[in-house]
């Protein structure tokens, strides 16, 4: 029977990757920014297996450990060590921030925006509200769910007005009398249309970043910054394009004038013909049907734009 037990508890180290040097990540488990979380780690060539209700897996082919926490918790489990980094909004890290008198909470660096959870958190009155400004909120009775970061911002403001802490369905708040206004994430808008409110002031600009915790080992850091390099490639594919063109040797300059955000790109001899040459370019900016229409007319052809998969500088 403690043989069993022995052999089961050796099963569980060894997929649980204690006794290795290995990164703990923390992620939502649910919510706006899980989804992308995943997909992030799945473009970066990471793979784990997941079940609906899992908290906890190991990485199948690189040193790291997900755990899937609440996303208001991940700040907390960074801070406190049981995971070395992790990926939450900026609005979280903030308010966390604001409100905890950890100060070990304070020490977690954000190293890294992720590009994606972007969102706003802003104050939004019914449409029949006369607002002249922030001073309008003097006297007033605001309901959010960030009570740190509004009471950060009403203090800077010098504004004296009331704050009501909700949790979930902010937006009703004026339609049943409990507030005069409300202070909420926004990403477009429509969910303040819907019920009757107009957005008047951003406060706080956000989006998903990676967290560290300042204490880590110098084996974790090196898995670190092997994801940082992953990410950062998937980021940069994200953003660019390949570009193929053909063109008229004497219009090289030109052409590469026209190609967004591209300073060298590689210039090929065709075979047999000596008055034309292909050009490959890696471009970090959009290119859009008008830019390819002002390559043609610069003497380009055989213009073929192509995504990016994967990139590493």
């Amino acid at each position: 029977m403690s043989k069993n037990v022995s052999e089961n508890k050796n099963d569980s180290i060894k997929e649980s990757g204690e006794g290795k040097t290995r990164l703990k990540l923390a992620i939502q488990k649910s919510g706006r920014l899980a989804e992308e979380s995943k997909e992030l780690l799945d473009k970066c060539g990471i793979s784990f297996n997941k079940s609906k209700d899992q908290l906890f897996c190991a990485a199948q082919n690189f040193p790291l450990d997900v755990f899937f926490v609440r996303d208001d918790d991940i700040p907390a489990f960074v801070a406190s060590k049981v995971c070395q980094v992790g990926i939450v909004g900026q609005n979280v890290l903030n308010e966390e921030n604001i409100l905890s008198r950890n100060q070990k909470l304070r020490m977690v660096e954000e190293i890294l925006p992720l590009g994606f959870g972007r969102c706003r958190l802003s104050l939004a009155v019914p449409h029949g509200f006369e607002y002249q400004g922030p001073h309008s909120l003097q006297g007033k009775i605001i309901a959010t769910s960030y009570q740190g970061i509004l009471s950060h911002y009403i203090a800077q403001q010098n504004i004296g007005a009331e704050i009501v802490d909700m949790r979930g369905s902010v937006e009703i708040a004026p339609r049943i009398g409990m507030a005069d206004a409300i202070c909420d994430l926004v990403s477009s808008g429509a969910t303040l249309a819907v019920n009757g409110l107009k957005e008047v002031e951003t406060i706080f600009q956000s989006e998903a970043v990676l967290i560290r915790s300042p204490d880590i080992t110098a084996q974790q850091n090196d898995i670190l910054n092997r994801l940082i390099t992953r990410i950062t490639g998937v980021m940069q594919a994200q953003s660019s394009k390949y570009i193929m063109l053909h063109c008229p040797v004497e219009r090289v300059e030109q052409i590469r004038r026209v190609i967004p955000g591209c300073d060298s790109p590689t210039i090929l001899a065709l075979q047999g013909r000596s008055d034309t040459v292909a050009v490959h370019a890696v471009c970090n900016e959009g290119i859009f049907w008008e830019t390819m229409e002002q390559l043609k007319s610069q003497g380009a052809s055989d213009i073929l734009v192509l995504p990016i998969e994967k990139m590493l500088d």
